[in-house]
């Protein structure tokens, strides 16, 4: 039984992993691709991406996980559009653990006194795939205003979970002295260059 099960799973996989290579792209950057509803973020494909100058020499980047949130999105009333993320400084990653473990020390984000970083939009407007995210940013426990530069990377059915999903990619700069971070100023750069990569799938 169990040689003919393993074969089952074995044949099963067989094919699969071709259908699974040969499959069609099925996220497109068409607003009238994207079902009109209210979205989770799915901590899995969203990344909030950093960059800072060190002590003028090189640029260093690290990197934001496990981030939740919802989207509120209607493309017959795009005014209405709304999104609210949350990212615990406790996903904060670099290639380097020490350095991972100082920046989540009192000395930068302080980890402890302030485990989340949120950004809560207050106005949303659209031109074609692209859009402009006003939003409050709160960080190491300063909330500012903050403009993000966004774009639709896609929208579709995604094949595996079966659900409708949206995917955005955002810039923005911000200077990490308006948050009360100012470890080092001016030699590590004041200058935060932000990337966010986002994946939402729609709960109804």
């Amino acid at each position: 039984m169990k040689l003919i099960l393993a074969t089952a799973v074995a044949a099963a996989t067989a094919f699969a992993v071709p259908a699974m290579a040969q499959m069609a792209v099925p996220g497109a950057p068409d607003i009238a691709r994207v079902a009109a509803g209210t979205y989770a973020a799915d901590p899995r494909h969203t990344q909030v991406e950093w960059r800072i100058n060190h002590f003028g020499f090189s640029e260093y980047d690290g990197i934001f996980g496990n981030a939740t949130g919802t989207l509120t999105l209607d493309p017959a009333h795009p005014a209405a559009a709304a999104v609210a993320i949350e990212v615990p400084v406790s996903g904060l990653v670099t290639t380097v653990a020490a350095l991972d473990t100082h920046l989540k020390s009192p000395d930068f984000f302080d980890a402890a006194k302030f485990p989340a970083v949120t950004f809560k939009s207050t106005r949303v407007t659209f031109a074609g795939t692209n859009a402009t995210i006003t939003g409050d940013l709160t960080l190491h426990g300063v909330t500012k205003t903050v403009t993000l530069a966004a774009h639709l990377i896609g929208a579709g059915a995604n094949p595996m979970s079966k659900k409708a999903t949206i995917g955005f990619a955002a810039t923005a700069t911000i200077k990490r002295s308006d948050f009360g971070m100012t470890m080092l100023l001016p030699a590590l750069g004041d200058t935060v260059d932000l990337r966010i990569n986002a994946a939402f799938e729609r709960i109804n």
